[in-house]
């Protein structure tokens, strides 16, 4: 579940070329997760490592994710 929600993500992600030639990346669904890189590649294997980063940081810190693609990776306390 959770390549499947990379994946999604990777598949919305945006991309510019910067004034300095640089790419710059980032996935309008995870706020602050961004890459840049001088090639296309380079900044899309950059930005699936920070949207790990990303996801993993906000589970540790109890916070949401945004559902993507039907995609919800909500994590629930198991009681019982």
């Amino acid at each position: 579940m959770l390549t499947k929600y990379i994946q999604a993500a990777m598949r919305r992600a945006k991309y510019e070329i910067l004034e300095d030639g640089t790419i710059y990346g980032h996935t309008p669904d995870l706020p602050g997760a961004w890459a840049s890189s001088p090639s296309l590649e380079g900044c899309r294997e950059e930005l699936q490592e920070v949207l790990e980063d990303w996801i993993i940081t906000s589970i540790a810190a109890h916070k949401p994710l945004p559902v993507i693609e039907d995609i919800n990776l909500e994590i629930t306390a198991d009681v019982g």
